[in-house]
């Protein structure tokens, strides 16, 4: 039997942990915050968030001093975003937030 389980999620974003373990964070108001958990605070928690964001293995793209990333509603166009590089121009780049909002 196969059940469902209901979420808030409008998208899913994937995030390359290789490229975030290689640049060490390089997010967030210190700068040393993956990309991923900086995304997830600004989703929110679990299934209620706006977005499930993913970090996966390695994306096989290995760009220096950045991070790859994939929004699962444009597959066919991968994000290079660099380290430090403000969260809310990325969350506006996904669709997280409206482009006025940031």
């Amino acid at each position: 039997m196969i059940r469902t389980a209901k979420s808030r999620w409008t998208g899913v974003v994937l995030v390359c942990g290789k490229c975030s373990k290689k640049i060490d964070g390089g997010f967030g108001d210190d700068g040393r915050t993956s990309l991923a958990k900086a995304l997830r605070q600004r989703a929110g928690k679990g299934r209620k968030a706006t977005h499930g964001v993913i970090e996966t293995k390695c994306l096989k793209l290995c760009p220096k001093r950045a991070v790859a990333v994939v929004d699962a509603a444009c597959p066919e166009r991968w994000l290079v975003v660099d380290a430090g590089e403000s969260i809310d121009a990325v969350a506006v780049r996904i669709g997280m937030l409206p482009a006025g909002q940031a």
